[in-house]
């Protein structure tokens, strides 16, 4: 059977049918949005604020007593240039969307980028206590080098704790790509909306997801697989979900939640409480409490062992 050949009229007719999709589209099509943040410039920016929290996590610049400040310094100069641009960029495109004429893009932009630079130093000091509380919380941590380098938990609250601090500004875009990037790299979703207190621990990590609206306490850990998700949302007369108001639980201070535990709606888990793995909560929980669920009626089956049969010798 003969195959067919793509031919230049072809070519041209599938073009205009795919041109078709993108009109009176929005939201999939990147046409004409040059003040769109650019992603890679976004992990970029992540990479250079890293090299600030952890001097010389990257191993790209040798880092010492004696040039530490200068080298902090270049970084900064470069964070706050490229900053800016993708800032103003995301500023721009929430313009366009909005139809709004009066706002000062550029201003905005500059004052974010100063806000976040000033922010370094408590960002900093949150992640020495983050650190801490893996090293405290996990038998198998030799040392604080060890984690900072190889633990996948501390990729994905450093990235929140930078795009939390944005996401105060209501700066649109960026703060989702950050977490979503994090989201991607170590499999924890920490929505920059949440609100996380000192010494956080995702122990694991993986399948971890946090939302927006949720309030995580001082002193947590939290294993993988654990939720702290919301409810059905309530939706308009056109049947399309009401957005904002909190839907996502709270967790108070010194609190442990165990792998796979599910924890939904605008709930409270009181302060020192226990949640066991693989429950499913959707009320709150009183302070010193630990819920587990009914231990599984657990069947053991003795294997027997099979009798080989012996094969006669094959005759000649």
């Amino acid at each position: 059977m003969r195959k067919k050949k793509l031919t230049n009229k072809k070519i041209e007719n599938l073009v205009s049918k795919i041109a078709l999709t993108y009109e009176g589209d929005s939201g999939i099509n990147f046409i004409d949005a040059s003040n769109l943040p650019v992603r890679s410039k976004i992990l970029d920016i992540i990479d250079l604020l890293f090299e600030v929290l952890f001097p010389g996590y990257t191993g790209k610049r040798t880092v010492t007593k004696s040039n530490i400040t200068f080298i902090v310094g270049d970084i900064l100069w470069q964070i706050a240039t490229e900053l800016f641009e993708q800032v103003e960029r995301a500023f721009q495109y929430q313009c366009r969307i909005k139809k709004c004429k009066d706002c000062d893009c550029r201003t905005m932009a500059e004052s974010v980028t100063q806000y976040l630079l000033t922010r370094l130093p408590k960002i900093r000091e949150q992640l020495k206590g983050d650190v801490g509380a893996a090293f405290d919380g996990d038998p198998a941590a030799k040392s604080y080098e060890e984690i900072v380098i190889s633990y996948p938990c501390i990729i994905a609250i450093a990235t929140y704790r930078i795009a939390h601090e944005l996401y105060l500004k209501q700066v649109p875009l960026i703060p989702r790509i950050m977490t979503e990037c994090a989201h991607a790299k170590t499999g924890i979703d920490i929505h920059s909306g949440a609100t996380v207190g000192k010494n956080f621990f995702i122990d694991h990590g993986t399948g971890v997801v946090i939302g927006e609206t949720t309030v995580i306490g001082d002193n947590v850990k939290i294993y993988q697989g654990a939720t702290l998700g919301a409810l059905s949302f309530p939706k308009d007369e056109r049947g399309r979900i009401i957005k904002g108001g909190k839907r996502h639980p709270t967790i108070e201070d010194n609190v442990t939640i165990y792998a796979e535990a599910t924890i939904l709606g605008d709930i409270v888990i009181g302060k020192r409480a226990v949640i066991g793995g693989n429950v499913w909560i959707k009320e709150s929980v009183p302070p010193g409490v630990t819920v587990t669920s009914p231990h599984p009626d657990l069947v053991y089956t003795k294997h027997k062992k099979k009798k080989i049969k012996q094969q006669s010798p094959k005759r000649k």
